[in-house]
């Protein structure tokens, strides 16, 4: 039988098993229905073997029994698988909470920032309506006031029109998609934090609930709900505890308590003290980010009304940070109010996993039942237990971590959610651990227990008791989240080669999906730009350069352009050069006097010339 064929088989077991149950009146959930075939087949007492394929007939009896028992409201076991369930399905921490909330609310939003992203308005009626767009994106996306309040309009309007007049729409229309985006959100926290300014000094707002003041009623309501849930807790565990120890010490008692689902009990409130932990964990962080961020408002409010005061102008440089920096806190505390509602809902919703265990137990009964008990209170039970401790001289092979001996002992991973690892196997009792007797680490794990002597038997076999506190969460399955189990009850059995005839059903297969992502550039890039590898392209760079040596700059200027630019030449800057000889010496030259007579003619008819030459030879001057 393929995978994809057992995978059918499987779904169809869970869905006659759904089918059954309606039919009756039960109305269950798959991953309940899931929940419990798993229960059914680690149960020893039903003899399913998963080291062998089960049959029809197998399939068959593990239908009914899960029928049996989804339909058994007489069970505390049953409410407590319930309650399991629902806190898995449902519950998320801060981050996750958040994170889901933010991605909710991007995808209400996405059409409206399509819409603006994506217009190329043109006419004014079309710039008017792209501007009226983003007065309803940071009006949804900031959460303050509802869109169909004229008066919440016209305050995100005006408030807008100070950051992003309509006269610079055209400059916001040419950014790209992304820069819209930004731009987007930049523009809802800015007019955010102008309108919760103008709330505080009183004009406008008046839409704007005071977050502060519903947190501050709201957290202590919220932690004194939790704290009534515990104070339950706190009454009937050691009840049931002193009702389960008694059965083990009298037998007489046993037999009349034995009718009684006491440990199923007992185990429903474990879970749901275990769970309201959790709650409370978060409720006392909430608190705690609430007390800072109300100090960040102030301080920042404080800060802006000294920067504004009564001036008529003031850079945005200065104001525009402010309104930031109070959108993002009154974001925050936004986040905390839907922190703490989903925290109330859920605390709400646990209290109904409670009903079947109150009903077999009601105040009455359970009065009658202690009579003549002693009932220990977790507290009591580990003050008496503070005096004692373990001898590590009595333990040759065995590891044994201290307080004063061990770094982080606070924080260390105890095993079975700090109950004791003894008691749970030899007795069915969860009683809380003291880790001040001394933490036995087996295996790299770490047990607790309630007294020396439960921390002596479980030293002497620590594998023995292990092993007994596997098969009693077999027997119980909602011990396996109780006591965080998970890492033993991952899977049923190993895969099973395929095996023909239509006899046998294929086991499950334990599938997940998963994905990874490697970084494209883990370095920083270091790519040298101005490399070049082509030989003939160097030549032609240092041809270029060595060309540019011999040019000049040259600037020149008329009377038409001298007044209209800055002109500038670059020259070299002349020399005063001299050079200097042995001696002096000078030589001249005879002055040439020529003289010619009868050029002006005479009586006679013809002119005669004489030439006279009277220049002084050279060597007589």
């Amino acid at each position: 039988m393929s995978c994809h064929q057992t995978e059918n088989v499987i779904k169809k077991i869970v869905c006659e098993i759904g089918q059954e149950c309606a039919s009756k009146g039960q109305t269950v959930s798959e991953t309940l229905v899931a929940f419990m075939v798993k229960a059914v087949v680690l149960d020893p007492r039903n003899d399913f073997n998963v080291d062998r394929i089960l049959t029809k007939q197998d399939v068959q009896n593990l239908i009914q029994l899960c029928v049996t028992r989804l339909l058994d409201t007489t069970n505390p076991s049953l409410d407590t698988i319930k309650m399991q369930v629902f806190f898995d399905m449902n519950y998320a921490n801060r981050a996750e909470l958040l994170s889901e909330q933010h991605r909710v609310l991007e995808g209400r939003l996405a059409p409206v920032v399509r819409d603006i992203t994506d217009s190329r308005p043109r006419a004014k009626e079309e710039m008017e309506n792209v501007y009226r767009t983003i007065v309803s994106y940071v009006l949804l996306s900031s959460g303050l006031g509802s869109p169909t309040d004229i008066e919440v309009v016209r305050e995100v309007t005006a408030a807008l029109q100070s950051v992003l007049p309509q006269t610079e729409l055209a400059t916001f229309i040419s950014l790209s998609k992304k820069n819209k985006e930004q731009q987007l959100k930049t523009l809802t926290m800015l007019v955010t934090g102008i309108r919760l300014y103008n709330k505080e000094r009183g004009k406008g707002g008046n839409s704007i609930d005071d977050l502060p003041a519903i947190l501050n009623e709201a957290v202590p309501s919220a932690t004194r709900a939790l704290d009534e849930a515990l104070n339950t807790c706190h009454t009937l565990a050691p009840c049931y505890t002193a009702l389960l120890e008694s059965m083990h010490e009298d037998r007489h008692r046993y037999m009349q308590l034995s009718s009684f689902k006491l440990k199923e009990a007992l185990f429903n409130v474990r879970q749901y003290e275990a769970f309201l932990c959790i709650l409370l964990s978060e409720v006392i962080t909430s608190a705690r980010e609430v007390e800072v961020m109300n100090m960040q408002f102030a301080a920042t409010m404080e800060q802006l009304k000294n920067t504004v005061q009564n001036k008529v102008s003031v850079g945005t440089t200065e104001v525009f940070p402010l309104f930031v920096a109070l959108s993002n806190l009154w974001t925050s505390f936004q986040n905390e109010i839907l922190l703490l509602s989903f925290l109330t809902n859920m605390t709400n919703n646990l209290q109904q996993f409670l009903e079947t265990q109150s009903q077999l137990f009601p105040e009455e009964v359970l009065t009658s039942l202690l009579e003549a008990v002693t009932v220990k209170s977790d507290e009591e039970r580990i003050k008496e237990t503070m005096g004692t401790r373990v001898n590590v001289s009595d333990f040759k092979n065995q590891e044994w971590l201290f307080p004063e001996t061990t770094a982080n002992f606070d924080q260390l991973l105890i095993q079975y959610h700090g109950f004791c690892a003894y008691a749970i196997g030899e007795k069915g009792l969860i009683l809380p651990g003291n880790p001040a007797i001394g933490i036995l680490k087996h295996k790299d794990r770490c047990y607790v227990f309630s007294s020396k002597e439960s921390a002596y038997i479980f030293a002497q076999n620590p594998d023995k008791f292990i092993q007994l506190n596997t098969e009693k969460a077999k027997e119980h399955a909602e011990l396996i989240q109780l006591l965080e189990l998970h890492h033993q009850f991952e899977y049923l059995a190993p895969y099973a080669q395929a095996r023909s005839g239509d006899e046998c059903l294929m086991k499950p297969i334990t599938k997940c999906d998963s994905s990874t992502q490697t970084d494209t550039h883990i370095l920083p890039p270091t790519i040298v730009t101005s490399y070049e590898w082509n030989e003939w392209e160097l030549r032609r760079k240092a041809i270029k350069l060595a060309n540019l040596r011999r040019k000049l700059t040259h600037a020149m200027q008329t009377n038409l352009s001298h007044m209209r630019r800055e002109n500038s030449t670059q020259v070299y800057l002349p020399k005063d050069v001299g050079t200097q000889t042995k001696r002096e010496n000078s030589s001249n030259v005879p002055r040439p006097q020529i003289f010619l007579e009868g050029l002006r003619g005479g009586s006679s008819p013809t002119t005669h010339m004489v030439k006279v030459d009277l220049t002084r030879a050279v060597d007589e001057t």
